[in-house]
Order: structure tokens, then C-alpha cells, then sequence
């Protein structure tokens, strides 16, 4: 299965320290409805450090339901454990996710061969569409293209990658070393439309949190070769996905989801409610954007 087109990282609403189901299920609602090509529960902007394992089950269970396969749904399953990433890798499949999505492991900083070995021992458990996700910034280690290469070509359920390290040199590699129908999605809004340009197929999003139908209109003008007006909307966008990142992602997608009206602006520790400084720069680019 090849990902494509505009994925939106799902933030997972709070309220009072508890998942708040009602808001999640309506923003799935609004996200399908104002055209999105794909949804990621359980990734880095869903909070997904500090969910419990049943609270990360049931927000898959929930996205998965709520979608009833209108999208396709690439559930967060990984972790710096291999076995637990296997399970969580399982429980996807059970659960009816279309695939996978699964960060290196961080904190271990393993070596390329640990990686690989990693990767390949959750490909032989799970017979399913499966991504790695590459966020050195966030996990302390980089698959390298030569390692996901290696993957790509041994094991043909690792399907695509999340190349987040905002470097084209490597996201050119990736593709230049990794088999034609290989899913090569931005992890970046920033670089997501360059990365298209070199062959990439898309991007998992977090400016797609709040304007998902103008994140998948850039895919589509790209897709249909209006580079002019897919460079028009990633330029009228920029300002968003710059705001979006004036503090720890996702505390200003749910800020920015807050002021809003879609959910409440909760987070988990060891994160915090949002700097005034830096929200009330957030709230001038919202205003500009004509979202509040």
C-alpha cells in the first residue's frame, strides 16, 4: 500500500487528564469532511509518550471507528522496545489500521545494524503495511537511507518512511535508494512540499490540525501539476506551520484547537500550557489566517 497526499497527526483532546472521546470523534468528523487523504493516531503530536498502553489501544479502536475506512489510518505503534513495539504492532492490525507507523527507537541510540534488526524483527511478526519514522531531533539516532534502503528492498510490508530530519540531501537519498512505489511522506510541513517535488508522496502533518482541507489542496494542485498554485498555498501556509512550532509540538496545535472551539487546550506533563508571550504570537498568525 502506498500513503499519499495530506495525513494529519492527530492531537488526542483531553479533559481533566482523561481522554475526551466526544471532541476526538468530532474532529476525525471534520477532518474527513474537509478533505484530508489520511489519518495518525498516536504519533508524536498525539501524545503518545504519555498515554497509557490502554489509552493508546482506544484512541486507535476510536479512530479506526469513527473513519469506518473512508481514509486510510496509520496508527502510531512504536516504541524503544522492540517486543512492546511488536505488540502494539499487533494490536493495530487487530484493530483494523491500514498500517503502521513506527519511530525509531529513541533514547537506546542504537546502532544502524540495531535498527535494522529492530525494523526487520517487527516486519516478521506483523504481516502488515508497516512506516518507519525518522525524528532524529526527537529520538537521539538516524536511519540512515543505506539502512532504510536495506529495509525497503528485504521486506516488502516496510512500505514507506516518515523523513522527518528536514534535510533534503537525505530525503533526495531516501528516494533515490529506495524501491519506485516506496511511500517517502514529509514528517515536516515546512519541507513538505519540496520533498514532493523530489519524488516525495505527501506529508504527515501537523498544520493539517487545524486547516486540513488547505493541507490537502496543496497536495492536489502538486498532484495534478499546478506547481504554481501548490507553491501559493505552502507560501500562504508558512507563517502557520512556523506558529505551530513557537513552543513543543502539539502545545500550539491545541492552543490553536482551543481558540478555536474544537477541543480543550489540555496537555500532559511534562508538558505545559503555553507561554503568554509565545500564545499571543500564536493568536496574531491565527487572526491573520482568518482562524479566529
Amino acid at each position: 500500500m502506498q500513503f499519499s497526499g495530506a495525513l494529519t497527526a492527530l492531537v488526542t483532546p483531553f479533559r481533566n487528564n482523561e481522554l475526551d472521546e466526544e471532541a476526538y470523534r468530532a474532529f476525525i468528523e471534520h477532518q474527513i469532511t474537509e478533505g484530508i487523504h489520511g489519518l495518525v493516531p498516536c504519533g508524536t503530536t498525539g501524545e503518545s509518550a504519555t498515554l497509557t498502553h490502554e489509552e493508546h489501544e482506544r484512541v486507535i479502536e476510536i479512530c479506526i471507528d469513527q473513519v469506518k475506512g473512508r481514509v486510510p489510518v496509520l496508527a502510531g505503534a512504536g516504541s524503544n522496545n522492540t517486543t512492546e513495539a511488536i505488540r502494539l504492532t499487533k494490536f493495530a492490525k487487530k484493530a483494523g489500521a491500514d498500517g503502521a507507523l513506527l519511530i525509531t527507537p529513541y533514547y537506546n541510540k542504537p546502532t544502524q545494524e540495531g535498527m535494522y534488526q529492530h525494523f526487520k524483527a517487527i516486519a516478521q511478526a506483523v504481516d502488515m503495511p508497516l512506516v518507519p519514522y525518522n525524528v532524529p531531533g526527537r529520538t537521539g539516532c538516524n536511519l540512515l537511507p543505506a539502512t532504510l534502503a536495506r529495509l525497503a528492498h528485504d521486506f516488502s510490508n516496510i512500505v514507506g518512511v516518515k523523513e522527518a530530519t528536514g534535510d533534503m540531501m537525505q530525503g533526495s537519498r531516501v528516494l533515490e535508494c529506495c524501491p519506485e512505489k516506496f511511500s517517502v511522506l514529509s514528517g515536516d510541513d515546512l519541507t513538505a512540499l519540496s520533498l514532493m517535488a523530489l519524488g516525495g508522496t505527501g506529508v504527515i502533518s501537523v498544520t493539517s490540525n487545524l486547516v486540513p482541507g488547505r493541507v490537502a489542496a496543496m497536495c492536489n494542485a502538486f498532484n495534478k501539476g499546478d506547481l504554481k498554485e501548490a507553491a501559493r498555498i505552502h507560501h500562504s501556509l508558512f507563517p502557520l506551520h512556523e506558529a505551530l512550532f513557537f513552543e513543543s509540538n502539539p502545545i500550539p496545535a491545541k492552543t490553536a484547537l482551543a481558540l478555536m472551539g474544537r477541543m480543550e487546550a489540555e496537555v500532559r506533563l511534562p508538558l505545559w500550557s503555553m507561554g503568554q508571550d509565545t500564545k499571543q504570537k500564536l493568536i496574531e498568525v491565527l487572526r491573520q489566517q482568518n482562524l479566529i
